[in-house]
């Protein structure tokens, strides 16, 4: 995918991100690398709040994320004490609220840890938003599985019920109450505004969780075996990390404005209508690019996973002026570049931004 010619640092931004100190969770995350990465990039001092990263190889230690950040913390968010210290310590500005146990299925075999993580540790973060003084803004960063599903064929919107059907699910809905309620307790008055941010099936470079398609797909084309799906066709809203991730961020920008009040809320994060696929789609599609890959249906006795989930990003067109930017076959294509570039053995750090900058050449400048 080429690279265009601007970068970011010459892009204009509603505000200006150089010298501002931000607290992540979960940066040694997928997610939570990329959206380090790009905040660095913009110039803001990134300071990381994680456990080791569960995966090897990760993006975190491929792209050398604690070498761009400001500072790398590693504190479980349970522990709230600790988390407190960092808190106060850093004092940051900004929060952006990462960290998850982030599988669906690890979530049927843990499921103790998995609200122990995502709901608690939720509170903690809101906690030490709330007695830190210098938090302007925070995203907290959810699922779009956090909606009750009823396997309807229209995307859900920012108003319909919290639900969940498995104990991750349900554990990122009660996350949504309780953002709503410290919201409505502690920062009704504006001086801190609190969004929470909820993003489909992300894809891209870096992901090498178990159990997701993509990873899942690439693992067995490196150990030459064929890949079975749970659910083909089952449908998903596809995206590329960097969708969501450049959403969070347009987001937080907004919640630092003068009219924070009106951005303080739940927001959804997907792609355009069309580009919701089936799971057979993505994978055919990824067979095109590996003719050596090749998938089955799996006959086993499986979890319940949902059968059909679509987001409704009208508000976040109108309100916030976000699109996505990339189809889902450019998606894959970014994906399918990432991983062929490491691959190569190329510097995936320095990919890492390229793609960064690629996307972000998309947006609209202020």
């Amino acid at each position: 995918m080429a690279i265009g010619k601007c970068t970011l640092e010459e892009m204009e931004m509603s505000i200006d991100w150089k010298g501002k100190k931000v607290l992540l969770t979960g940066h040694t995350g997928f997610k939570g690398s990329w959206l380090s990465l790009w905040l660095t990039k913009l110039g803001a001092e990134v300071y990381g709040v994680a456990l080791d990263p569960i995966t090897n190889p990760s993006i975190f230690e491929l792209a050398e994320v604690s070498k761009e950040i400001k500072h790398d913390y590693r504190c479980d968010i349970r522990d709230l004490k600790d988390l407190v210290s960092i808190f106060e310590e850093v004092k940051p500005e900004v929060v952006f609220h990462l960290a998850a146990q982030a599988l669906v299925l690890d979530s049927y075999e843990n499921p103790v840890d998995t609200y122990a993580v995502n709901v608690m540790g939720t509170v903690n973060v809101l906690e030490c938003i709330r007695l830190t003084s210098s938090v302007k803004a925070s995203v907290i960063v959810t699922t779009d599985k956090c909606y009750e599903n009823k396997e309807w064929y229209w995307g859900y919107r920012e108003t319909e019920p919290m639900g969940g059907f498995d104990p991750y699910s349900s554990s990122k809905g009660c996350a949504e109450l309780v953002t709503s309620a410290y919201r409505s307790s502690y920062f009704s008055d504006g001086k801190v505004a609190i969004a929470s941010a909820r993003a489909g099936n992300v894809i891209g470079g870096g992901d090498w969780s178990k159990n997701r398609l993509i990873p899942d797909f690439f693992r067995a084309i490196e150990n030459k075996e064929v890949l079975f799906l749970r659910y083909p066709q089952a449908i998903r809203p596809w995206q590329h990390v960097l969708e969501p991730v450049g959403g969070y961020i347009q987001l937080a920008e907004k919640l630092l404005g003068e009219d924070n009040r009106n951005f303080a809320e739940a927001w959804n994060f997907g792609p355009s209508d069309e580009d919701a696929r089936t799971v057979q789609w993505v994978a055919e599609n990824i067979c095109k690019h590996f003719p050596e890959s090749s998938w089955k249906t799996d006959s086993g006795i499986k979890k319940h996973e949902a059968n059909y989930l679509k987001l409704d990003i009208s508000k976040a067109k109108m309100k916030l002026n976000w699109t996505p930017k990339w189809t889902t076959e450019q998606s894959l294509e970014a994906t399918v570049e990432w991983y062929k570039a490491y691959k190569d053995n190329k510097s995936m750090k320095e990919f890492t931004y390229s793609q960064i900058n690629s996307y972000q050449n998309l947006l609209p400048k202020e």
